[in-house]
């Protein structure tokens, strides 16, 4: 089935009264799988297999269902709305490219600063990057994004298979903890070359095949796509939880993070599932009335880079040594249910903003930065 790609529309950016409920619905609810995944990054426990039951079951579904398949749906939206954007320039070209590398590089500045003054995480100087890389791919025909998205998440499946090994035990640290913030600024800033330049490899198939699907507008007009996105959100769902079982289970008995086979299953996997719940929302969104709930979750997702730093210093105040220090302390339990939390309040925030007609500070900054 194909879909006619709408003419350009205006050269600002989408009145908040104008945004379809899809997209914004999947940021706002896929932010509670971001909070649980950079969450339990920070925790210092025992082996999980000397665990309790609770604990290993919250981690079992942490690693079916949320590490490395929320982080692939925000590069599909990143894509999409990058397409969307393109679709409603009027100008050449040439100054719609300008108009994205400006935005690239806000994200850049953004993501750089909060990862080096509150978050090691960091994934908007990540997003960043791939698009001042990927702005030459904008412009690509519809078989050439397919052919390159896909070809990227083979090659990648095959680096981690072949170059994985086995990473020991889970009590270490998966995520740095400085010990004061001097350490902190030196070892943040050292890394982030690195980070900027490197991060955004994992996440080419997703962006790629976003812009294809914004083109398509395929989350805003999900009746006349139905089918696809059925099948979509199926086989997607399904190859991410059958497909992080070895990695999963391998946690579980052994307290070990597997070899590159099981590692790049679960993540090429997990790019399949961020498809999946891409899908699934827009499928849900057909069907949905409006009402305070579904409001507050869309009004988050338009809001979703201020609900996203808002996280952040929850992460913090809560795991950094200098401050309270609890990575050692909370269970995997208690940090999901603080990750809830956290999320929770984020909602209730960018309820009160879409109560007052505001949208969200960082939103308003990119916006001016990007549209002057």
């Amino acid at each position: 089935m194909s879909l006619t790609v709408p003419a350009p529309v205006s050269g600002g950016p989408t009145p908040l009264a104008e945004r379809a409920l899809a997209p914004d619905l999947a940021r706002g609810v896929m932010l509670l799988f971001i909070a649980l995944a950079n969450s339990h990054v920070f925790l210092r426990t025992a082996p999980l297999p000397e665990l309790g039951t609770l604990d290993r079951a919250v981690s079992w579904a942490t690693t079916t269902f949320v590490d490395a398949r929320a982080f692939p749906m925000f590069g599909l939206l990143l894509g999409y709305g990058i397409a969307r954007i393109v679709a409603r320039q009027n100008g050449s070209p040439k100054q719609t490219r300008k108009l994205l590398r400006r935005r690239s590089l806000v994200l850049l500045v953004i993501g750089s600063l909060h990862m080096v003054l509150i978050f090691d995480g960091e994934i908007l100087a990540v997003y960043g990057g791939l698009l001042f890389l990927g702005l030459w791919a904008v412009n690509w025909k519809d078989r050439t994004l397919h052919v390159v998205a896909w070809t990227s998440l083979l090659l990648i499946g095959l680096v981690l298979a072949l170059s994985g090994s086995d990473t020991g035990d889970v009590d270490t640290e998966a995520m740095t903890l400085p010990p004061d913030f001097a350490t902190q600024i030196g070892e943040r800033v050292a890394f982030l070359p690195l980070m900027v330049l490197s991060g955004w490899i994992m996440f080419i198939c997703p962006y790629l095949v976003g812009l294809w699907a914004g083109r398509r507008r395929v989350l805003e007009q999900p009746v006349h796509v139905e089918r696809l996105l059925v099948r979509t959100a199926v086989i997607g769902i399904a190859a991410a939880v059958l497909g992080a079982q070895p990695y999963a289970l391998l946690l579980l008995r052994e307290g070990t993070e597997g070899s590159g086979p099981e590692l790049a299953l679960h993540q090429v996997t997990g790019t399949l599932g961020g498809f999946g719940y891409a899908a699934l929302i827009a499928l849900v969104a057909l069907h949905l009335k409006e009402g305070r709930v579904v409001r507050a979750l869309a009004a988050t997702g338009q809001r979703s880079m201020t609900c996203y730093l808002a996280q952040s210093p929850v992460w913090f105040v809560v795991f950094t040594p200098y401050l309270l220090d609890f990575s050692g302390r909370l269970s995997i339990t208690a940090t999901a249910l603080l990750a809830v939390t956290t999320w929770l309040a984020t909602v209730l925030l960018a309820d009160r903003l879409r109560a007052a007609g505001r949208r969200g500070p960082f939103e308003t900054l990119t916006r001016r930065l990007t549209y002057r």
